[in-house]
């Protein structure tokens, strides 16, 4: 297969698995085999410029930013639909009662056929297609003439560069870019993370990201497209009816929404309305309402237009999920892990369905941007399953001193600096946008995280304490902190709810055995900010045992290989607490130990320091028993192949990491020769 076939080739599979795991959901490859074929296509477009075509996969990246967008006169202008504000079915029934009048429909006559389709929370975009390539891209603007966002446009995964089959030799394509719900809690949740602003709804960010000038940061936006309709056509045979043109869409690849239906008449039409509010909540994305649309293309062009919006269409809409109420007071919550979180205790305000009462004001970094205050009259959004929240301030509304302006009536929020629940420190490290309470294990809010964590697997391993279990010993009392753990009693445990003899029993010696431990698995048990599994076992090597690591100082932390100033810091602050200290030596005290010589062992192994690399199935050992027994003779794991790694344990099925081992020139091993290295063989 010579270069260009190649380039071919991978040009179509790329877009193959785009649509399997954008489109349709359902992945077809895991994500480094994805990027494998990527990079190699990446390569060979750098070596061969001439083989790079506008679809090309590598073509989604955006290229430079624009002074400013041009303008696109649409063919055929993208005109608005009426909207219904009637939020009842009695809004169905009026439309249908309407069109069956401007039909000429008498009584007797049969029900007319609907095409019911969602209203999509975002911005309406014009994909123009020739010759099966996206050539041009467009906002609705004034529904005449709109924004040329085709850079932006082409970076949207969801989105063929190319259709799939037979295009026609001109096809326009009006649909709704948006962003999912999950798509958006998971970007805000990285911004403030970063320190950075978070978008304010899913349809703002939205239509900014489509908006942005410049490409790559449109590319960083979670954005999706549904197409619902067409502009201009050409060389096409036109299916008969709306619902019809939806299915042909989705067949030649472009994303089109799986809740849609044909139905019969006004109550077909109210029940799909009450359906899809019924799953409004449920469902990964905005709307908010749903739209009915003739479904015969022929009656649709019977029926026409009047004052720029089609007589054959409508959109349902259901009660809004903005609203405007006043914060009564702001508090602060803690989290499961320690975060706090200031909340907006809101006068009652019926928003997306329920009664909000409170809604959260995320961090502190937020409340000072929004400038949220008490007696502040705020908009407040809630849309499905996600927490309420305080979208912005409406600052004329703002109560003053006196009524001629002047200063604020009540003053700023300001960040506590004591936990609510346990009175600990409350920190906020240079960088991050959470403040967290520094009580650790001490701190009621944060018990049962600590526990399950301290439980865990790889962790002190108490098999059968799981969530229900943890929930029930601290709600009842039994358990403060993990030292309690090793006092309870087999009675108590069996007078658990759901808790026969055998199970308490099985529970107690499971907490029994976890007595005997190592050093690194109680480090990592206590659930110290920023120390993972890997940095424990590092400490244990680097101190050999819990006294020195107790009285370190941040300066001498930073000696131990892999740890920088923000782990040492947590550690030196963690071990500063008394009250974690009191625990320490509650588990102490209750028999919790490990051999104090390990480190000075596992220094002394001949393959202290080296770096291993795992892959393919082993004929008996787990992926994870192979790691324990490298890093309890002090090596490393590693998840990829470089020049720096010493040996490469390759089993049955090994993939790519091996061939580039063998290309590296580097040791390979086999089950019986890494357990004979670690033998000292």
């Amino acid at each position: 297969m010579n270069v260009a076939e190649r380039a071919r080739v991978l040009r179509e599979e790329i877009e193959r698995h785009n649509r399997s795991y954008y489109v349709l959901d359902s992945p077809t490859v895991p994500d480094a085999e994805y990027d494998k074929l990527f990079r190699e296509l990446q390569d060979l477009e750098v070596s061969h410029p001439e083989l790079r075509t506008p679809d090309s996969p590598t073509q989604r990246v955006g290229g430079a930013p624009l002074p400013a967008f041009g303008q696109v006169r649409h063919r055929i202008p993208m005109l608005s639909i009426r909207t219904e504000t009637d939020t009842e079915a009695s809004g169905a029934i009026a439309f249908d009662a309407r069109i069956r009048r401007e039909l000429g429909l008498g009584e007797s006559d049969p029900p007319v056929e609907y095409a019911a389709e969602l209203k999509f929370d975002g911005l309406a975009v014009n994909l123009r297609y020739e010759d099966g390539l996206l050539v041009q891209a467009a906002t609705r603007g004034d529904g005449e003439t709109g924004e040329d966002v085709t850079q932006n446009v082409r970076t949207i995964r969801q989105i063929p560069l190319r259709l799939i089959g037979q295009a026609p030799a001109v096809l326009e394509v009006r649909g709704e870019a948006f962003i999912r719900r999950p798509d958006f809690e998971r970007y805000n949740e990285r911004q403030r993370m970063q320190g950075k602003p978070a978008l304010v709804n899913p349809r703002n960010g939205a239509a900014g990201s489509i908006r942005q000038l410049d490409p790559t940061l449109c590319a960083q936006r979670p954005l999706s497209f549904f197409a619902y309709g067409l502009g201009e056509v050409e060389s096409w045979a036109q299916p008969e009816t709306h619902g019809a043109v939806l299915d042909a869409l989705s067949a030649l690849g472009l994303p089109v929404c799986e809740h849609r239906a044909v139905v019969q008449g006004a109550e077909g039409l109210a029940a799909f309305h009450r359906n899809m509010g019924d799953r409004r909540d449920s469902l990964p994305f905005d709307i908010d309402g749903v739209v009915y649309k003739v479904n015969s293309l022929a009656l649709q062009q019977r029926l026409g237009f009047v004052t720029r919006e089609p007589r054959w269409a409508v959109a349902h809409k259901y009660p809004a999920q903005e609203m405007l109420t006043t914060v009564e007071a702001i508090e602060v919550q803690v989290g499961r892990t320690g975060a706090i979180t200031p909340v907006a205790r809101l006068a009652p305000v019926f928003v997306g369905g329920v009664t909000v009462t409170n809604a959260t004001l995320h961090n502190f970094e937020e409340v000072e941007r929004k400038d949220v205050r008490v007696g502040d009259t705020v908009i407040v959004r809630r849309a499905g399953d996600v927490i309420p929240e305080v979208v912005s301030v409406v600052l004329e509304r703002r109560p003053m001193k006196d009524l001629f302006g002047g200063e604020p009536l009540h003053e700023r929020f300001p960040m506590p600096t004591a936990c609510p629940e346990c009175a600990s420190a409350i920190e906020k490290p240079e960088g991050e946008a959470i403040a967290r309470c520094t009580g650790g294990l001490y701190c009621p809010a944060q018990r049962k995280q600590a526990l399950l964590h301290f439980a865990g697997r790889r962790a002190m391993d108490i098999e059968g304490l799981g969530d229900k279990l943890v929930d029930q010993l601290v709600d009842d009392g039994l358990v403060h902190t993990a030292a309690d753990l090793y006092v309870l009693s087999k009675e108590k445990l069996a007078g658990l709810e759901r808790m026969a003899d055998k199970s308490a029993q099985n529970l107690r010696d499971a907490i029994d055995r976890s007595r005997n431990t190592t050093l690194a698995r109680f480090i990592f048990a206590l659930g110290i900010r920023n120390v993972g599994e890997a940095t424990a076992k590092d400490l244990a090597r680097y101190f050999g045992g819990l006294d020195a690591l107790l009285v370190a100082s941040e300066e001498q932390l930073q000696q131990v290989p892999d740890v920088g100033p923000v782990v040492a810091a947590s550690l030196a602050h963690f071990f500063a607490q008394p009250h974690n200290l009191e625990v320490i030596d509650l588990l102490r005290k209750a028999g919790v130990q490990w051999s104090e010589e390990e480190a000075s062992a596992q220094v002394a192994s001949a393959i202290a320091g080296k770096t291993f690399v795992l892959t393919g199935t082993l004929p008996t050992l787990s992926r994870d028993q192979a790691k324990e027994l490298i890093e309890a003779r002090g090596g490393k794991v590693s998840g990829s192949v470089s020049s720096k790694t010493h040996y490469v344990v390759a089993g049955a099925e090994a993939g790519s990491k091996l061939d580039k081992a063998r290309a590296l020139g580097l040791p390979l091993l086999d089950e019986a020769g890494l357990l004979a290295l670690l033998a000292g063989s």
